[in-house]
């Protein structure tokens, strides 16, 4: 009996450890294409809507960062309970829908939430996320990263080295209390302070965690700027629009944002450093996204 006991403890750990390094393994895609197949953007964003509604999903917010170009942000009881799990987890309360005419083709994408729940580094499982959004919206193809990131890595990011990593955040502002710096960017997106402006606002439940998505209209920072330069056909076949929008956190007592090279560089991880595309051409995109968003926190 004892030497069975012990067979059957070995097996299951043996399958434990095998399961864990499939997982570790895994290389995961920034992006997953979906199966809908609008005539048009605003076509789709109706279907996109009403199916993730069925889902389970909620809708947080939704713009046209430009004319052929629309965004859809959504949240869940299960991805704002996950964003309570880790301090930082908020920055992945949320899951981004584009849905781009390109070149006369409309298509639908959206973020893998298994690849984003470990670039924000957050604890739970995500699986059920997944599959809600897979059952909703398909997933034809998942794309972004060429050959893909393990997950091990993702959890430790950059670009290059010694370039910024997920906790390298902007600094953006300090209030006397979370209710003071809520209520300022809050005041001042709506005033368009630096030309930027509300996408949605997610309060956290059981967390001093508020956070923002933003649309940037002025600048390198501007998501027409930073869509023009590097989510065309050149780059990839398929579009990375479901990068935005930004996200501003406000948590306890102070304002946070993640550093551009990190943000930027996490949905085009392949992207090169130079050419017409490259992300010399948008050089100067990760400092006005930090000095406005500076502006919205402080003002």
């Amino acid at each position: 009996m004892k030497r069975l006991v012990t067979a059957v403890l070995v097996a299951v750990f043996s399958l434990l450890v095998s399961a864990g390094s499939a997982v570790a393994g895994k290389k995961l895609q920034p992006f997953v294409l979906s199966k809908l197949k609008p005539k048009t953007v605003e076509e789709g964003m109706k279907s996109v809507e009403e199916a993730v509604k069925s889902a389970g999903f909620q809708i947080a917010g939704s713009y046209m960062p430009e004319k052929n170009v629309g965004v859809i942000v959504v949240t869940s009881p299960e991805l704002l309970k996950l964003a309570g799990n880790t301090k930082y987890g908020a920055f992945g309360a949320v899951e981004r829908i584009a849905v781009v005419d390109r070149n006369g083709k409309v298509e639908v994408s959206y973020t893998n939430p298994e690849y984003w729940f470990n670039a924000f580094r957050m604890k739970g499982d995500i699986s059920p996320v997944k599959k809600a959004l897979v059952s909703a919206l398909g997933d034809t193809l998942e794309y972004g990263a060429k050959d893909g990131i393990d997950a091990d890595d993702l959890r430790d990011y950059n670009y290059k080295c010694c370039m910024p990593k997920f906790d390298d955040f902007y600094k953006l502002g300090s209030y006397e209390n979370h209710r003071q710096g809520v209520a300022k960017v809050e005041n001042n997106l709506k005033a368009r302070v630096a030309g930027v402006a509300r996408v949605y606002k997610i309060d956290i439940p059981g967390t001093e965690a508020t956070l923002f998505g933003v649309e940037f209209t002025k600048g390198q920072a501007a998501d027409s700027f930073i869509l023009s330069h590097i989510d065309v056909p050149e780059v990839d076949v398929h579009s990375h629009a479901a990068h935005l929008p930004y996200e501003l956190l406000v948590i306890g007592d102070r304002a946070i944002a993640l550093n551009g090279k990190f943000r930027i560089a996490i949905s085009w991880p392949y992207l090169g450093m130079f050419g017409k595309h490259g992300f010399m051409s948008i050089k100067q995109a990760p400092d006005d996204i930090e000095k406005q968003l500076k502006e919205v926190a402080t003002k």
